[in-house]
C-alpha cells in the first residue's frame, strides 16, 4: 500500500471532517478516461492536504499503475467527496472487518473509537508487511487475517468473524472488502446471528475479476 499526499489550493472548499469519505479518480487508460472509487484517509483543511492510500496490484490497473509511479508534482483530477460511512460510536460494543482494500476506512473508524470502546477488528491482508500501527483501544480484540489470493469460495475473513462471541448489548458493525467475502459475511451476520439492519453497514469495494463499473452493476443486483 502507497499513501499519498495531495496538496493543491483548489481544495480550499473540499468540505471538512470528511475523513472516510470517497472520492472519485479521473484516470486516463489505454486513452479511455475511467473512474476509480477511493477512500479519504485523510484530509487537513489548514495545510489543504488530501492523502489516499493505493494498494499496489501490481497488475497495471489504472489507478494502481498510476499509484506506482507518482511522484512530487504529478497531478490527477479528483471529484468529490462522497459521504462518510462510519460506526455508530455510541453502540455498546463494535464489530469491523475488511480486506486491505477497506484499511483506510477501517483505519479512520479504530482512530475515532472511544478509549473504552470494546469488540472485535478482523483484517485480511496479503502479507505480514502490510501490517499498519493503529491506536487500538486496549478492549478491542484485534486480528490481522493473513491470505495473499482472494477467492470467490473461500473466505478466511467469516471464519475469523465466526469466532468471536457476542457481547451484551447493541452493537455497531462495519464490513467491507470484495464482493462475495462481504456477501457471506453480511449473510451469516443477518441470517445467522440475527444482526439488525440499523446494526451492520456492509459494502464490497471491489469484485473478483471485474472492472469497477462491472462491479458497480453486480452490488446493483445483489438484494440480499
Amino acid at each position: 500500500m502507497r499513501r499519498i499526499s495531495f496538496e493543491s489550493k483548489d481544495l480550499s472548499t473540499f468540505p471538512h471532517d470528511i475523513d472516510s469519505g470517497y472520492v472519485k479518480l479521473l484516470l486516463d487508460h489505454e486513452g479511455e478516461l475511467v473512474r476509480r472509487t477511493y477512500t479519504v484517509r485523510t484530509f487537513n483543511p489548514t495545510t489543504l492536504t488530501l492523502d489516499i492510500d493505493f494498494v499496489l496490484h501490481g497488475d497495471e490497473g489504472p489507478a494502481s499503475a498510476w499509484a506506482s509511479t507518482a511522484k512530487p508534482g504529478s497531478t490527477l483530477d479528483i471529484m468529490g467527496p462522497g459521504p462518510k460511512k462510519l460506526v455508530d460510536f455510541s453502540a455498546d460494543w463494535f464489530l469491523m472487518a475488511g480486506d486491505i482494500t477497506a484499511l483506510p476506512a477501517l483505519s479512520v473508524n479504530i482512530e475515532q473509537l472511544p478509549a473504552d470502546a470494546r469488540g472485535y477488528l478482523a483484517i485480511e491482508i496479503p502479507t505480514e508487511e502490510d501490517k499498519q500501527s493503529l491506536p487500538f483501544p486496549e478492549a478491542f480484540e484485534v486480528h490481522w487475517v493473513i491470505n495473499p489470493k482472494a477467492s470467490k469460495e473461500h473466505f478466511p475473513l467469516l471464519e475469523k468473524i465466526k469466532e468471536f462471541k457476542f457481547l451484551a448489548g447493541t452493537p455497531s458493525m462495519w464490513v467491507a472488502g470484495e464482493f462475495h467475502s462481504t456477501r457471506a459475511i453480511r449473510r451469516y451476520l443477518k441470517q445467522e446471528r440475527g444482526v439488525q439492519r440499523g446494526e451492520l453497514y456492509a459494502s464490497s469495494y471491489w469484485h473478483i475479476g471485474l472492472t469497477e463499473d462491472r462491479h458497480k452493476v453486480k452490488k446493483a443486483e445483489s438484494q440480499d
